[in-house]
């Protein structure tokens, strides 16, 4: 429209805009968005839109939704194009607006309405603030009335314009494109405005209306708002992101990207950990001070991806990573910071990387196991009074510290290494996370234990991707026995079978290696039929405390210098393994290729192989095999899972973006 700032808002946020002309064919616009190179998004906006920069903002350019609309506006990625050609058939169809020969032509005596041409919209490439390049095709026009008494502006779709209301007065043709591709089964995404506007106005005195309620609103504030996660921790929501979100819009300006945030938060931790390495009181300040700072590059990552709807599988995957890189790195400094003093903490230090391993797996197996559940009814005692806690504002901020999310655990660590020592912070650290394991475990279990809920197909191989068993278990879960034990019975057994006789025998003993066989025969037993009772989700759980802890208890039991250090870079490598293929599951690109699950061994192999290098090798020889494990299970896992996440990212695998685990 003459003066209207719709144009200057698409390009703002990287649109390349056209203006068509007044007369095209229905088959001349389909034409059109054939002929669109392939890699585009293609927008369609109503020129009679009135809102704020941002809910275009919302609607149009998040790359993580395939097709998105909001009032007066949608749009589709390249992989939708076939889909959005066919909506706008069935838009154009069943108001028969299209006649049969193809040229569009007002009704006699119905004439059209001036300044009703609409300019079509599409990101352009390379352009600031667009989140797929794109570019668009210059287009045609249609007639802006086609049947007696329903206005019908134009309307550009990939530079192509199209009648804007078909049937119904006040019936905008994206709303209508959206409503068909809803209607043929494709998921139309729409983002939750709050208080932005997005309308279409049909008469001046709509339109005046609409733009003053566009000025009562702050669409930057409401951006900047929107930037924070929704659900976070008390530290991170009070004490970070009041000025992290000013970091995260400093930085959109500046042209930085959420994966250079992401990688600048990593080099900052380990920058923290190499002070604190250092031993002296001068590191340990340097240190907690370093990695309070990393925390906060680690909420602006995200609070700019938010800010700039810059997701992308490879930040995902860098973000989720990098955040137990730098915790676990953190770790090994203090451990060896620890050692320049004379106090040999590794065995802390291993401790506090398996607990908080096992609790993230913890959290990743119930969602995953009840994240598409189909529930008869939530008749959990546990849930109706976490609901009922909800309504009290005070205990939600309590429950969120109370599971020691990884605000208040970093804050935690930081003020620790900086007034005490490394080994007070790493004990103090084990009793918060234990406990907060405890309370988030049991509330877990009662909820599954109460709650009536069938588990999916797709949820069983999840868990059973999840439990990572190599060629020996499977082995004997091909042979499907009928066993009354469930399958979490049978891993706590074999786990608590290898576990324990490594605990309760000294170093060197062969009934060590009569647990690890045990595990073996159980870890495939376990996963003999899929994993869909009630607490089946805390199979892979087992298995990591198995693994995890039996590499603990035999590098202790050795007590030679470097047996342990050598088992925290062999569980850090395998635990790597195993986030790998929690994101995979949560990205959607399935697990990794069983390939490599069995070239590394699977969790019960491993458990098998550093049993009898215990049982064969001499305590000092124990420490160059778990070296060597670790160095063969972190080259494999490291080459496979960089490959993977760069060349889906190259070949456009759809955007995620991860809200991240309260733990």
């Amino acid at each position: 429209m003459p003066g209207s700032p719709l144009e200057g808002d698409l390009r703002s946020l990287g649109f390349d805009v056209r203006t068509a002309p007044g007369t095209a064919s229905a088959d001349d616009l389909e034409t059109l968005l054939r002929d669109l190179p392939a890699g585009e998004r293609v927008a369609v906006v109503d020129h009679r839109f009135v809102g704020h920069v941002h809910a275009l903002r919302l609607g149009l350019t998040d790359p993580r939704f395939p097709v998105a609309a909001v009032p007066g506006a949608m749009t589709a990625q390249s992989g939708a194009r076939g889909e959005l050609i066919r909506a706008l058939r069935a838009a154009a169809g069943a108001a028969g607006a299209v006649p049969t020969g193809g040229t569009v032509a007002p009704v006699a005596g119905d004439a059209p309405a001036a300044g009703d041409a609409l300019p079509g919209r599409i990101p352009a490439a390379g352009a600031a603030g667009a989140a797929d390049p794109d570019r668009i095709a210059a287009g045609a026009a249609v007639p802006d009335r086609i049947a007696a008494g329903a206005a019908v502006p134009d309307l550009s779709v990939a530079g192509a314009a199209i009648p804007d209301r078909i049937a119904a007065a006040g019936d905008a043709l994206p709303d209508r494109i959206a409503a068909a591709l809803k209607a043929a089964g494709t998921d139309v995404h729409r983002p939750e405005l709050g208080t932005l506007v997005a309308t279409v106005a049909d008469d001046p005195q709509t339109r005046n209306t609409a733009r003053q309620a566009v000025a009562a609103v702050d669409d930057e504030a409401v951006r900047l708002r929107g930037a924070v996660k929704a659900r976070d921790g008390f530290f991170t929501t009070y004490c970070v992101s009041p000025y992290s979100r000013h970091l995260a819009r400093w930085s959109a300006r500046r042209g930085l990207t959420p994966n250079q945030v992401t990688t600048a938060s990593l080099l900052t931790a380990l920058i923290a950990a190499g002070c604190a390495a250092t031993g002296t009181r001068g590191g340990f300040v340097a240190a907690g001070l370093l990695l309070l700072f990393s925390f906060v590059l680690d909420c602006t990552d995200g609070q700019l991806a938010r800010y700039s709807l810059q997701y992308s599988t490879l930040g995902a995957w860098l973000d989720a990573t990098f955040d137990r890189a730098k915790e676990y790195a953190y770790y090994a400094g203090l451990a060896l910071g620890a050692a320049r003093g004379g106090d040999d903490v590794w065995a802390l230090a291993l401790g506090a990387m398996v607990l908080q391993t096992c609790r993230h797996v913890v959290d990743f197996s119930f969602n995953e196991a009840n994240a598409d559940s189909t529930a008869t009814g939530n008749t959990s005692p546990t849930a109706a009074l976490s609901d009922k806690l909800d309504s009290v504002g005070w205990t939600v901020w309590l429950r969120r510290m109370i599971v020691l999310p990884i605000g208040e655990r970093w804050a935690l660590i930081a003020v620790l290494t900086a007034l005490t020592t490394p080994r007070v912070t790493l004990v103090v650290l084990l009793v918060g996370c234990a406990l907060a394991a405890c309370y988030t475990t049991a509330g877990r279990v009662l909820r599954s234990l109460t709650r009536k809920a069938a588990r999916t197909d797709r949820a069983a191989r999840a868990l059973g991707d999840l439990a990572d068993n190599g060629p020996l278990g499977s082995a004997f879960a091909a042979l499907r026995p009928r066993l009354a034990l469930p399958a979490p019975a049978l891993a706590l057994v074999g786990g608590a079978a290898v576990v324990g006789t490594a605990l309760l025998t000294s170093y060197g003993s062969p009934w060590v290696v009569v647990g690890a066989v045990i595990h073996v025969i159980t870890s495939g037993l376990a996963l003999a039929r899929p994993l869909k009772g009630a607490l089946d989700w805390l199979v892979p759980p087992f298995f990591r405390v198995a693994e995890y802890s039996t590499v603990l208890v035999l590098a202790a039991k050795a007590d030679v210098n470097g047996c342990l250090p050598a088992a925290f870079g062999l569980v850090a490598a395998v635990a790597y393994h195993h986030y790998d293929t929690v994101y995979r599951i949560k990205g959607g690109t399935g697990a990794p290729p069983r390939w490599l699950v069995r070239t590394i061994g699977g969790q019960e192999g491993r458990t098998l192989v550093v049993a009898l290098a215990a049982a064969l090798l001499h305590d000092t020889d124990l420490t160059v095999a778990l070296t060597a494990l670790a160095v063969a299970v972190a080259l494999v896992v490291l080459v496979e899972s960089i490959h993977f996440w760069v060349t889906a990212h190259k070949r456009g695998a759809p955007a995620v973006h991860d809200e991240g685990e309260t733990a």
